[in-house]
C-alpha cells in the first residue's frame, strides 16, 4: 500500500549561511557601527537572537535576516516564533526567535481532520512530528499533497518518504 509522510524539517545549513550573510552585513553598514547590534544562533536549543539599542533596530536587523532565509530556504520566515523584546543592560534590547521543527500536535490534528473530510480514500495518522498517510493508489495520494499544501499556508509542510 502506497504511503508517504508530510513533514517540517528547516535546513540548518541554510539558516546558519543566512544568519552569517546577516552578520556581515550588519559589520558593514555604516548606520550600526559602535553599536551593539549583533545576531548569534544556538544551534542545540534552534534559536536565533538579535540584539540591538533599540526596537527599531531590532527592526533593522530583521529586515536584513527575513530576506537572507528565504533566499535561502522558501518559506523559511514561517517557522520562526518571535518571542517578547527583552530589556538587557541599560538601554539594550534582545530578541529571540526560535525555530520551529517538526508538525506540532495541534496542526497534526487539523491537518487529520482535513484528510478525513475531504472524502478521499487515505488514511492519516500522526506519527511524533510527522503526518504518515495512506492509501491504495497514488492518485489519491497526489490529491491528498494538493489539499493539504493548499490549505495550510502559515506553516511550512512538506510531503515526502513517499513508498510504493
Amino acid at each position: 500500500m502506497p504511503s508517504f509522510d508530510f513533514t517540517s524539517e528547516a535546513d540548518m545549513e541554510a539558516l546558519k549561511n543566512a544568519i552569517d550573510v546577516t552578520r556581515r552585513a550588519i559589520e558593514n553598514r555604516y548606520d550600526f557601527k559602535d553599536t551593539s547590534a549583533q545576531t548569534e544562533f544556538n544551534d542545540k536549543d534552534k534559536i536565533i537572537a538579535i540584539y540591538g539599542d533599540s526596537d527599531f533596530q531590532l527592526n533593522q536587523i530583521k529586515d536584513l535576516l527575513f530576506p537572507a532565509m528565504e533566499k535561502k530556504e522558501k518559506e523559511s520566515t514561517k517557522r520562526l516564533d518571535a518571542q517578547p523584546v527583552q530589556k538587557i543592560s541599560g538601554n539594550k534590547v534582545k530578541q529571540e526567535l526560535k525555530i520551529k521543527v517538526g508538525i506540532e500536535t495541534e496542526l497534526a490534528k487539523k491537518i487529520v481532520k482535513m484528510i478525513k473530510d475531504s472524502k478521499l480514500k487515505v488514511q492519516a495518522t500522526i506519527q511524533g512530528d510527522a503526518v504518515r498517510v495512506s492509501g491504495a493508489k497514488r492518485d489519491e495520494l497526489q490529491a491528498c499533497i494538493t489539499l493539504v499544501t493548499k490549505t495550510i499556508t502559515d506553516f511550512p509542510i512538506r510531503a515526502g518518504n513517499f513508498r510504493d
